[in-house]
């Protein structure tokens, strides 16, 4: 079967994944609508291309927290990559590497860091956090990520309890014996979740910059509000997500809410931006809106299904090749000439 564009591998591994593991991969919260609305929400926007512009030589390049990557889409963190294929987060960081691009490993890795470190030297990483009751644990990782080489912290600040998805209830999802979370063994009891902290608030980010000099990037931003406290309280980054739809069903689409953050901002730090992204143009629509990257989650996890690092770098390949070509047909020859002219909100 051709692998042409990403719903190929989306088909295939729901074919060939085990029940449970693709029902935990692709569960929403309650009735789903935010995270359907997520890949809705980019067919109300519709491009205005230009004409006539020498799109012979193409740069797709940008970078992040001024580190260079090939093009601007990153591998957002989700858990439990074993699930999926063996290697698990293994994979995943020597696909990212091989494609020059940023992977954000999860506090929920079946790999340790030191594992994913060592499977792709020298690779641009973030490491994903929860801040967990005991905070000694949190402190620990952080500060292991960053000896290990990991560039950033990303604190994921929308669950401070899990969200309600029915399948995963239905099917009494836990991990197979064989697969441990590796970063938290003995923390605490598997998809009990019940160590995370309720009670973080914004405080805590003085607490995290006190432990560490990595760039501190907010992963869960949806409104302006929360944006302007990001900002004065010194983070680098901001992604705009609402975890996928897995959280609070009802909330706003990510490319919605990107509008308002990115107004809110000001161009004081960076904006990225995860949900919904399924092909380049999706990539192209949010770079006009003012996300400075994109993040994908499922559709990673569908590469490393069909065919683990190499499923994991065609899924990549495929983005990089339709952004590309999107970009050309919209008359962009660089990532800079990309902005909001480029788009305009459907009436409906």
């Amino acid at each position: 079967m051709a692998m042409v564009c990403l719903s190929d591998f989306e088909a295939y591994a729901k074919k060939y994944l085990p029940k449970i593991a693709w029902d935990f991969f692709a569960a929403g919260a309650d009735d789903c609508i935010t995270r359907d609305e997520n890949i809705l929400a980019y067919k109300r926007i519709h491009l205005r291309p230009r004409m006539l512009r020498d799109v012979s030589m193409m740069d797709i390049r940008t970078k992040l927290q001024g580190t260079e990557i090939s093009f601007p889409v990153g591998i957002a963190p989700t858990g439990f990559h074993q699930l999926a294929w063996p290697d698990g987060e293994k994979s995943t960081a020597r696909a990212a590497k091989a494609m020059n691009i940023c992977y954000i490993a999860s506090t929920y890795s079946t790999c340790t860091l030191e594992e994913i470190s060592a499977a792709a030297p020298g690779g641009l990483r973030w490491f994903q956090l929860y801040i967990h009751r005991n905070r000694a644990v949190s402190q620990q990782l952080i500060q292991q990520a960053e000896a290990l080489g990991f560039q950033g912290l990303v604190l994921t600040v929308d669950l401070p309890y899990t969200g309600k998805r029915r399948d995963d209830i239905r099917n009494g999802f836990r991990l197979p014996p064989h697969m441990k979370l590796k970063n938290l063994e003995g923390a605490f009891e598997v998809c009990k979740m019940s160590l995370l902290d309720p009670s973080v608030t914004w405080n805590d980010i003085y607490w995290l910059q006190s432990l560490t000099h990595l760039p501190i990037i907010i992963k869960g931003i949806l409104t302006k509000e929360d944006a302007e406290l990001a900002v004065r309280h010194g983070v680098q980054g901001i992604i705009v997500s609402n975890h996928g739809g897995r959280q609070l069903d009802g909330g706003s689409a990510t490319i919605d809410a990107l509008v308002e953050v990115v107004e809110a901002v000001q161009d004081k730090v960076e904006v990225y931006l995860d949900g919904g992204i399924r092909k380049g143009s999706d990539i192209l629509k949010a770079l006009a809106l003012g996300a400075k990257c994109v993040f994908i989650g499922r559709p990673a996890l569908w590469g490393l299904a069909y065919k683990g690092e190499e499923g994991l770098q065609d899924v990549l390949r495929i983005l990089q090749d339709e952004f590309r070509l999107s970009m050309a047909l919209a008359g962009c020859a660089n990532v800079s000439d990309i902005g909001r002219h480029l788009v305009q909100f459907s009436k409906l």
